[in-house]
């Protein structure tokens, strides 16, 4: 790489300032929001008590005449505008936002979720970063009123994906759409990074990524080995796009009980399924969400600072516990008379003929026109694109932590084990610096640092910790210029003329 030339760039902040005329951000707080216009007055007048965002400070570089990117964040769902809006408040502007989906489909909210509702309380702040007039509950007060909030029990899910629309437009959170992310490749100090766009491929040279890529952005969805064989035309995974319209008055099979299982199910069952099986492998549907039992701050903030003992055991048994599918979700399907729960109840055969498949479990045999894996996703670094030229070095928990004989996971053990940051560390130090310059902020950070960056209830703990990891990293590597910046100020607060020498 050629030389790198830094530039400190005295930018001015620019808060947005208000222009509501007669706008009093306390009678307002008194009275209570009216419009989507008055919350976002509000909002605009917090950042200004707040003085934020700060101003710009990072050094801009280039090299070999071609500009570098600060941060490259992939993924516009709710993950990737918490790090994006963390980011921009402690005054990095220098970022791009790139997601694969077409404008206004970014992430699973209106796409593969097929739940009525959210699964967690209304009342969690998710992505607002600390700010009250950037939560959900402001953004729907502001519209329908506070009778009307107290009235909904759970967020209507296309409303969450309405407040994330409303979200981006209110922090000023540009996405660029239709763009695939196909290579990260180590360039010395930097990432040079290969996207595809609609425009064409092109080459971006970053200085971190951050991997906002979801529940199967470490790796992949999970469907037995078998299902691989049939032909995809009987069968689906539940993150899958599928035409239920067209399973009117089929025979359809959901395997799984989790969440997922149930809202596939539910889609099935309200389209006109014939029948609708439900094959579950457990003798019972787990019951109990062991871990909103422990859920709190110390939880969020001190599963981080854990023993790697504590963190397997503590990931392990939740996850062997499983988390209960809501009620009503379940409920959601046990009122259609036509379908059916079978316990005790793997796959031990599939066998595909005649226009049909024919599905053995320990009990009996049915014959489906239709199958939906509800599997799940599985964390395998090795089968994403963009990781290829790094992959090999990514130290995983399986280099690192001998886990107790009564206590396997192989998810976990296959799972990135992350620094502070979120960063990928080296398996063999020295042998690939670059990976702390790519953040897993995804579902498969979640064996070192918990639920941080993937369910709404943490998220906006788990953006700022990344951010501030990353601008620290930032304002690091350019000490030296900044340490130029700083003999170079000559900017006085006094004159001479504040007071008289005397001898």
């Amino acid at each position: 790489m050629g030389q790198t030339v830094l530039e400190l760039d005295k930018r001015e902040l620019d808060v947005g300032k208000l222009d509501a005329p007669g706008f009093d951000p306390l009678e307002i707080g008194k009275a209570g929001l009216s419009s989507l216009a008055d919350l976002d007055a509000r909002l605009a007048q917090d950042l200004e008590w707040l003085c934020l965002p700060a101003a710009p400070w990072s050094a801009r570089r280039e090299v070999e005449g071609r500009p570098v990117t600060d941060v490259l964040i992939v993924g516009g769902g709710m993950c990737g505008l918490a790090a994006a809006g963390a980011l921009k408040l402690l005054g990095v502007d220098n970022m791009r936002i790139v997601d694969q989906a077409p404008a206004g489909l970014e992430g699973p909210w209106i796409t593969f979720a097929r739940m009525e509702t959210l699964r967690s309380p209304k009342e969690l702040t998710g992505p607002c970063l600390g700010l009250p007039a950037l939560t959900f509950r402001a953004w729907y007060e502001a519209q329908f009123g506070l009778a009307a909030w107290r009235a909904v029990d759970k967020i209507p899910r296309p409303q969450w994906m309405e407040y994330l629309v409303w979200y981006r437009r209110a922090l000023g959170l540009s996405i660029e759409n239709d763009v695939v992310v196909k290579r990260i490749d180590p360039a010395g100090e930097m990432l040079d990074v290969l996207l595809a766009t609609t425009a064409g491929e092109e080459r971006v040279l970053v200085r971190h990524v951050v991997l906002a890529t979801g529940r199967d952005g470490g790796g992949q969805q999970y469907v037995p080995e078998f299902a691989k064989k049939l032909n995809r035309r009987y069968w689906a995974h539940s993150a899958d796009t599928i035409d239920f319209a067209a399973l009117c008055g089929k025979r359809v099979a959901v395997v799984g009980a989790g969440a997922s299982a149930m809202d596939n199910a539910a889609a099935a069952l309200e389209a006109g399924a014939a029948r609708l099986d439900l094959f579950i492998r457990r003798h019972d549907i787990p019951r109990i969400n062991k871990l909103t039992g422990i859920g709190s701050p110390g939880l969020s903030y001190g599963f981080t600072e854990l023993p790697d003992t504590w963190k397997w055991r503590f990931n392990t048994y939740s996850m062997t516990s499983q988390t209960p599918p809501p009620r009503n979700s379940t409920l959601r399907v046990s009122r259609h008379a036509q379908a059916h729960f079978h316990l005790s109840s793997p796959l031990v055969k599939v066998v595909e003929g005649d226009g049909e498949l024919m599905v053995e479990t320990p009990h009996s045999s049915y014959k489906l026109d239709f199958l939906i894996f509800a599997t799940g996703f599985r964390t395998d670094l090795s089968v994403r694109p963009e990781l290829a030229s790094v992959v090999d070095s990514v130290r995983l928990w399986k280099d690192t932590f001998e886990a107790p004989a009564s206590e396997p996971n192989e998810e976990l053990a296959n799972s990135p084990y992350l620094g502070a940051a979120f960063e990928f560390t080296e398996k063999t130090p020295g042998a690939c610096p670059a990976l702390s310059r790519i953040h897993s902020f995804n579902f498969s950070a979640m064996a070192s640092l918990g639920k941080l960056s993937g369910d709404i209830p943490a998220v906006s703990i788990g953006a700022e910790r990344l951010a501030q990891g990353i601008i620290a990293r930032m304002f690091g590597d350019d000490c030296d210029a900044h340490y130029v910046a700083l003999q170079a100020f000559s900017k006085p607060e006094l004159f001479g003329d504040e007071w008289t020498a005397e001898a």
